[in-house]
């Protein structure tokens, strides 16, 4: 998810008969519905938890959507690939999808092939042709009746369950082998500072679009509960890219214009900016609540390589960016805790090398382990004791976190890529595989 700097808030710059859809395997399959609950929350200081997905259909009122958003359109019926390529031009030839989008859907087809059958599951194809008709039917249908994003987006489960559509997509992407999360007891942590009514805000790296499908993987099975309610600030081209809007409709979203591309189209500057007033203001209403986890990239954007040696690292952070998210927070009323973040999951779906101002960017994508690691909390107060001024202060804190993002990223590096393992970890990092 593009995520932009808070200070943009302000206004500032996926052979035989088609299979029904498969469950995950064994091994990977997500918890128990029931097991997605922690014990009832009694937040602290008036705190109010965030409300679980209720029952029943999703309404206009929750979602922002001109009506009641619909279930999945009749199942295709095709048996074979060709016939499923077949059927996406033939929506081209009647109107219902735009030649754009079916040329992205086919290249993004065989890419998301290419890497589902590289896992060594004997249902791969199955499971690959399944989930690519399950994004056909989301596309076709938000052609038809496009959904719109309010600033504050809760993720849709019913009457479809997007998320649990994300998550099915994303997994076989993952060498859950070769995958590690670093300090896992420190997800434990923040979940009794949730209980208890406290605000968690996580400061991160940012890799692809499918950043919080490989977060909620890695913690689907330890700490499930925040696997599902981790608010992400995504950036607008998430919520306007075609192939992109129905793995965002399954997520929670601060909805934001990035920084990046607040100036692509200068007759648009105004409406952007008050936009992002709006999901300020969202923001600030959660954190006044209580009992919020939310992640953001102050990097404003996804990491890229280095154009000479293409050696990837975590963009550096927008200081002004972590400062306003700080204050936020911190003015809140409500104990706040900052945590700093990294994710090393790049292959698995790479952005372009240079960042585009169009929508519609063509997807590569990769079977290949991931990783995900946090750190203990960094107080502001702590790190910034010896600055001079609150300008060196706010770097200091900026830089401090930033510094342990790379640091976590380096021992996921060595273990991923390097495949020397869990004896990465260091004092600072003891990397597991939780799902085991």
């Amino acid at each position: 998810m593009q995520a932009p700097p808070l200070a943009a808030l302000a206004g500032g710059a996926w052979a035989s008969h088609r299979p029904a859809i498969l469950a995950a395997p064994a091994s990977l399959r997500r918890p128990r519905r029931g097991a997605l609950r922690l014990p009832a929350w009694r937040a602290a200081g008036g705190g109010r938890a965030p409300r679980l997905p209720a029952k029943g259909a999703v309404l206009a009122s929750d979602t922002g959507a001109d009506e009641e958003v619909a279930g999945p359109s009749p199942l295709l019926d095709v048996r074979s690939e060709q016939e499923f390529v077949l059927r996406v031009r033939k929506e081209v030839e009647r109107g219902k999808l735009r030649p754009d989008v079916a040329d992205n859907f086919e290249n993004l087809y065989y890419n998301y092939k290419n890497a589902v059958l590289q896992n060594g599951d004997p249902n791969a194809y199955q499971i690959m042709l399944s989930n690519m008709m399950d994004l056909f039917d989301r596309v076709l249908l938000d052609e038809e009746n496009p959904f719109t994003f309010q600033p504050y987006h809760k993720a849709i489960r019913e009457p479809f369950d997007y998320y649990t559509f994300g998550q099915n997509y994303i997994r076989p992407l993952v060498d859950f082998r070769n995958s590690y999360v670093g300090n896992i007891s420190v997800f434990s942590d923040m979940e009794k500072q949730l209980r208890q009514g406290h605000n968690v805000v996580l400061m991160s790296n940012h890799q692809t679009e499918a950043d919080p499908a490989v977060i909620a993987l890695s913690l689907e099975r330890s700490n499930p509960w925040i696997s599902e309610n981790i608010v992400y600030v995504a950036g607008d081209r998430v919520l306007t890219d075609p192939l992109c809007k129905p793995f965002s409709m399954g997520r929670n979203l601060l909805c934001v214009y990035s920084k990046k591309h607040m100036n692509d189209f200068p007759e648009l500057i105004e409406m952007k900016r008050r936009a992002n007033t709006r999901s300020l203001k969202e923001m600030a209403l959660l954190l006044r609540g209580g009992s919020h986890i939310i992640w953001i990239a102050p990097s404003g954007g996804r990491d890229r390589p280095d154009p000479l040696t293409g050696e990837w690292h975590p963009a550096p952070f927008d200081a002004s960016a972590v400062d306003n998210m700080r204050r936020l927070l911190e003015h809140s009323g409500v104990p706040g805790h900052i945590y700093p973040l990294s994710l090393l999951c790049y292959e698995i779906m790479p952005p372009p090398q240079q960042i585009e101002k169009e929508i519609g960017e063509q997807r590569v994508i990769s079977f290949h382990g991931v990783g995900l690691s946090v750190a203990e909390e960094i107080k502001y107060g702590d790190v910034t004791a010896q600055s001079r001024n609150a300008d060196e202060a706010r770097g200091t804190f900026s830089e401090a976190l930033y510094n342990s993002v790379v640091d976590q990223y380096n021992v996921l590096k060595s273990a991923i890529f390097r495949d020397r393992g869990a004896v990465s970890s260091n004092p600072a990092i003891s990397l597991s595989q939780p799902w085991r």
